[in-house]
């Protein structure tokens, strides 16, 4: 029934009101559930890999020994990368804040030079340590370490991979909303690697070496 402009508005067959500037809400993102749920199984990853890594780090199978294999100048500078890598980044994030585009991709590349120099020295530590015959099927502890280093840095190339795809975006598009949430999700994601890395440096190299 459509109704006299004196009686009221026009109402349609369902019965509400009809506004010529209503506009539906918009719904939230899922990303931030998501990506939450995501780190959650990462979790369980790394403490599936850091459980197996103490049942057989000590078994040697005859061969060298973590105070045989790993030297703790490299494995701290190696370390200190990844941590001044977390360091730029929030640097970056703060610039974010501000809406400085230029000062946040600029901290953004810095932190991406820190974080390919720690691929670049872990890397350097496989290569070394197979060559001298201390791969990962020499003996079920370089297995495990294997394994758990190697799986964190893959971590870390794809973080480097999706804040070089992020500096494109933000370049092309700005800091819109969309742009922002992916920010705060990877940086979410490095803070956890470096998180993930102190318990690595902890467990795997200077328990081991005191």
């Amino acid at each position: 029934m459509i109704d006299s402009p004196v009686t009221g508005p026009i109402k349609g067959p369902e019965g509400p009101e009809h506004h010529p500037d209503h506009h539906p809400a918009h719904h939230a993102s899922p990303t931030p559930i998501g990506f939450w749920i995501y780190l959650m199984s990462d979790c369980v990853i790394f403490g599936t890999l850091f459980a197996t890594y103490a049942v057989l780090g000590y078994s040697y199978g005859g061969g060298p020994s973590p105070k045989d294999l790993f030297e703790p100048g490299f494995v701290f500078v190696e370390t200190a990368l990844l941590l001044f890598s977390s360091i730029t980044f929030g640097m970056g994030m703060l610039r974010a804040d501000k809406g400085d585009i230029a000062g946040l991709i600029r901290w953004l590349l810095i932190t991406a030079v820190f974080g390919i120099g720690f691929i670049a020295m872990e890397l350097y530590e496989f290569h070394h340590l197979i060559h001298i015959g201390a791969g990962p099927d020499r003996s079920a502890f370089l297995s495990s370490f294997f394994l758990l280093v190697g799986t964190h840095g893959l971590h870390v190339t794809f973080g480097l991979v999706w804040l070089f795809v992020l500096v494109a975006q933000i370049r092309m598009h700005g800091l819109g909303e969309a742009n922002r949430r992916r920010l705060n999700t990877l940086s979410m994601f490095w803070h956890f690697l470096d998180l993930i890395w102190i318990g690595v440096f902890s467990f795997v190299y200077l328990v081991r070496l005191v």
